[in-house]
């Protein structure tokens, strides 16, 4: 969808700039056809990263089967995520980070997510959570730590037995400000981050 409107903008730009009669007949020519192609779904989108379609279909297969009892009572606005994706144990395979932000995993404390391996299996969910999350240059089980916010503060999340604390809001509250050499992940509202269906 990015680089659909990327394209867009760029072919309304080039048309908006043209000022000779033959050249609009040309541009607007190019204009119409690109702009019917993306609409209908076959604008060539080979910019597209093919390692990005993987990630997304793994992680809306995953979702798919942890959400399963879920489903019936989703609406089709609710059965959306975002991602990103980050090696949080230097193991040169990049985990992802799976975040929602709609009323059906959203409320009054924040909302949930999930982290999983670069294989789809769960690493952890994660409940009354706002984000970005930040991940931290310290390390524990060699994992990365994190630092969730959730109720204004911001708690520091250790791996223990393989596993983060899955309630951010009962952990350790940090002092001070998050730490500026830590890597902010799942900025949903500051970085604009596809959504994705599943």
């Amino acid at each position: 969808m990015k680089n659909r409107m990327l394209i867009l903008t760029a072919i309304l730009a080039l048309s908006s700039c043209q000022n000779k009669d033959n050249s609009k007949n040309i541009v607007k020519t190019i204009v119409q056809d690109t702009l019917s192609k993306t609409l209908g779904g076959t604008a060539d989108l080979s910019e597209v990263s093919e390692k990005n379609n993987k990630e997304v279909e793994l992680i809306r297969k995953q979702l798919l089967i942890l959400l399963k009892k879920d489903l019936p009572a989703m609406t089709k606005e609710d059965r959306s995520f975002y991602y990103e994706a980050f090696d949080l144990n230097n193991d040169k395979k990049e985990e992802y980070f799976v975040g929602f932000s709609n009323s059906y995993f959203c409320g009054s404390g924040g909302c949930s997510g999930y982290i999983l391996k670069n294989d789809g299996t769960v690493i952890n969910r994660f409940s009354v959570t706002d984000f970005p999350i930040y991940v931290t240059t310290s390390a524990t089980e060699k994992f990365y730590d994190l630092i969730f916010e959730s109720g204004g503060k911001f708690h520091l999340l250790k791996m223990k037995g393989g596993k983060y604390p899955s309630n951010p809001s009962v952990q350790e509250i940090i002092k001070g400000d998050v730490p500026k050499e830590s890597t902010k992940v799942l900025d949903i509202q500051g970085k604009k981050l596809e959504k994705y269906s599943f």
